[in-house]
């Protein structure tokens, strides 16, 4: 019988803006986090916390990461993510809560110092070359039309 692990929860916000195939998504660069920096990524995620769901978790880190207020109401659930590292390392077992959001009170801007090197609006149809693997896999597949309720990064 196996260890069991525990699965570290986080939630995404991918704003959105634009519709068909002008859609485009609001990413940061990220920067001195020690995880993928020098990668764009969404521009508001992070861990749930303790006593949190992952909607409210999502609404915190839109705030806190760029100063902007959404109404849970418009978080639209996207996508679970699966993922590992393969590294044997219990805290690498993650479980990502995506959603999209579409309006939103507020001007988004880097509002966290020091975690982000940029902010800027990225067409789906072209996303820049480092993007973070398992987010650019969500985007690709919010760009096709083909976004699973589940899908797992990393397991193969």
């Amino acid at each position: 019988m196996s260890e069991r692990y525990r699965v570290v929860p986080a939630s995404y916000v991918l704003l959105l803006r634009g519709t068909g195939e002008r859609t485009e998504v609001l990413l940061q660069l990220r920067a001195g986090t020690g995880f993928m920096d020098g990668h764009w990524a969404a521009a508001a995620a992070g861990h749930v916390e303790a006593g949190e769901d992952a909607a409210a978790a999502a609404v915190r880190e839109a705030h806190e990461e760029l100063g902007v207020t959404v109404d849970p109401a418009d978080l639209v659930p996207l996508t679970a993510v699966h993922r590992t590292q393969r590294n044997g390392n219990p805290v690498d077992e993650r479980v990502d809560f995506f959603f999209t959001c579409r309006r939103w009170a507020g001007e988004p801007r880097r509002a966290e110092d020091g975690k982000t090197a940029g902010l800027d609006w990225f067409a789906l149809a072209d996303l820049p070359a480092d993007t973070v693997p398992h987010e650019r896999a969500v985007l690709e597949d919010l760009r096709d039309g083909g976004v699973a309720a589940v899908r797992s990064h990393g397991f193969r």
